[in-house]
């Protein structure tokens, strides 16, 4: 269960956690590979949940707790708060939890973050918006908004504008497996595609809804080779999981779920058929969150094309390869390294190498 993230602690490694990949995946050959460290970018941060990069390499993030939005220089270290969203609440998996950039920026100065906020009374999780100019923000406005569970769990977060310019929101299911499965105006256990305006984009398959059968998640990235949309996702006491997203796909995961049944069908067996299966999962929870693609991410070639995805409970980074198609793994993850905290989000930087953030930091990879 992802509770563990919000404790800001790094947990006890997970001695039983054995990973499983699809029947169809091929090893990949044994190749040297470059060994792989983590530098520091910033440290002493108030939990810095989600973060994302300009067009020319500036870092935008978020506090999870206080719902600030700050910007970084990840070569000085200069720090500058933009602006505070009002009323956030960052208990549990609560608080400022997505962050992304109109992709028209900076000619289109406007930022979306995703947020658990009190806002007229009411406990919600919105999809907001707001302008910059003159390095400050003004201008708020609530373009999605949905009732927060009571529970303060699985609220999802990830936020990341598509190579098609959509916006992709993941929802959690707010701690009640029957809202994954529910279509009928839920938006929760769902991955979300949108306008600008937070309206459903065009060509999806149910009004806002990309697909469903989510259970919760932190980490999702786009393929890009392929444009193809891949997740992490976290499991009960059981099997967490990387899924390749498909079109109106159903994920599974809904009322019947059960660690006691056979893997990973067991946490994958609710709603309509076909239910994909992930591509790759972990028998025992690992706590998975960020993920993102080495494209020239100087980390060796042999990892070039590599997903790279971290956890919270250790701060184990591992890569996997995918098969020739991309619509697979060839093989099962291999461990990078260990970070000095959980991983929280991953990020790949208009450079292409690849930066990572947990609950008091910002840092990068680099091969040595």
């Amino acid at each position: 269960m992802m509770q563990r993230i919000v404790k800001l602690v790094v947990l006890a490694a997970v001695s039983t956690s054995i990973v499983a990949t699809a029947p169809t995946s091929t090893i990949a050959a044994t190749a040297h590979r470059a060994a792989v460290k983590v530098v520091a970018v910033k440290t002493g941060l108030n939990g810095p949940s989600a973060f994302t990069f300009t067009p020319g390499g500036t870092i935008w993030y978020l506090e999870r707790g206080t719902g600030e939005v700050h910007t970084l220089n990840p070569s000085t270290g200069g720090d500058h708060l933009v602006f505070t969203i009002p009323g956030v609440d960052g208990s549990g998996e609560r608080g400022a939890l997505g962050i992304a950039l109109h992709p028209n920026w900076p000619a289109t100065p406007r930022v979306f973050v995703y947020v658990t906020r009190s806002h007229a009374g009411h406990l919600q999780n919105q999809l907001v918006r707001f302008s910059v100019r003159g390095g400050s923000g003004s201008n708020l406005r609530t373009l999605l908004a949905m009732p927060a569970s009571a529970d303060p769990y699985h609220n999802g977060g990830r936020i990341l504008f598509g190579p098609d310019h959509k916006l992709y929101v993941v929802i959690g299911d707010g701690h009640n497996s029957a809202n994954a499965q529910d279509r009928t105006n839920n938006l929760r256990g769902k991955i979300l595609r949108l306008d600008t305006d937070g309206t459903a984009a065009h060509g999806n398959p149910l009004g806002r809804i990309w697909s469903f059968g989510h259970r919760n998640s932190f980490g999702f990235a786009f393929d890009p080779q392929t444009d193809r949309l891949w997740e992490t996702e976290n499991g009960p006491q059981c099997t967490d999981e990387i899924n390749l997203v498909i079109k109106g796909g159903n994920f599974g995961w809904g009322t019947n779920e059960s660690c006691s049944k056979v893997k990973p069908r067991g946490t994958n067996n609710s709603g309509p058929k076909p239910r994909h299966l992930p591509k790759t999962y972990f028998k025992a929870t690992i706590g998975i969150t960020g993920a993102a693609f080495c494209d020239g991410c100087r980390l060796g070639a042999t990892r070039n094309g590599d997903l790279i995805f971290g956890d919270v409970n250790t701060g184990t980074i591992r890569a996997v390869d995918l098969n020739v198609a991309r619509t697979a793994f060839a093989g099962s993850p291999s461990v990078l390294l260990t970070a000095p905290e959980g991983v929280h989000s991953m990020e790949v930087s208009p450079s292409g190498r690849i930066f990572f953030s947990g609950a008091s930091g910002i840092y990068r990879l680099i091969a040595t």
